[in-house]
């Protein structure tokens, strides 16, 4: 019957929309797609240097803290620590860092920069200061901090223990459930101003 392969022909275009429609407008896709426009416009703006954003990480916290050693780094950048040893490994080879004991526990190795970072590390900071810069650009102080807020609370969401499965379902429809009051954001290397003089 036409009228039946209409209706189904009709309800697969609906089921399409509704669906493609939920993608592009849901929280997942905005986030997910936007930290990779910055991830592309930073390694972008690196590249000159020889470095790559996640090797800007490395060189950020270890500027901003000192050496460390991979675990804690690994924390820090919120990674698994197998995924930071092959970055580890090239920033060894190309001269960025090295590894070196700890002089309280032997068995630890600290991960330290290497006199190469001092010279560049100026002018790192400055292409990822133009990223955040383009990034920022239109926003109000107010937004920003709206803005660093609430990624902070999505983290949060995201990170304390799940609620079992008959929980869910109104974190299902994509909305932001009822919440305390704004958590300031945390500092990183991302946010934080060259520590040295």
């Amino acid at each position: 019957m036409p009228g039946a392969s209409l209706l189904i022909v009709f309800s697969l275009i609906s089921w399409w929309c509704v669906l493609r429609y939920d993608f592009e407008q849901s929280l997942i896709y905005s986030v997910c797609s936007t930290s990779l426009a910055m991830e592309r416009a930073l390694n972008e703006e690196l590249a000159p240097h020889g470095i790559t954003y996640r090797q800007w990480q490395v060189l950020g916290w270890l500027v901003l803290e000192g050496p460390l050693a991979q675990g804690e780094l690994a924390e820090r950048m919120r990674i698994e620590p197998p995924t930071l040893v092959g970055i580890i490994d090239r920033m060894e080879r190309d001269g960025w860092l090295e590894r070196s004991p700890c002089r309280e526990d032997r068995r630890r190795k600290l991960l330290r920069l290497t006199d190469r970072v001092e010279p560049v590390w100026e002018r790192i900071a400055l292409a990822a200061r133009r990223v955040r810069s383009r990034a920022a650009e239109g926003f109000s102080d107010e937004e920003l901090h709206q803005l660093f807020a609430g990624l902070e609370r999505i983290r949060g969401n995201l990170t304390r223990p799940t609620p079992p499965a008959e929980d869910l379902s109104p974190a299902l429809a994509d909305h932001a459930p009822e919440s305390p009051a704004v958590v300031p954001p945390t500092t990183t290397p991302a946010l934080a101003e060259d520590p040295r003089p």
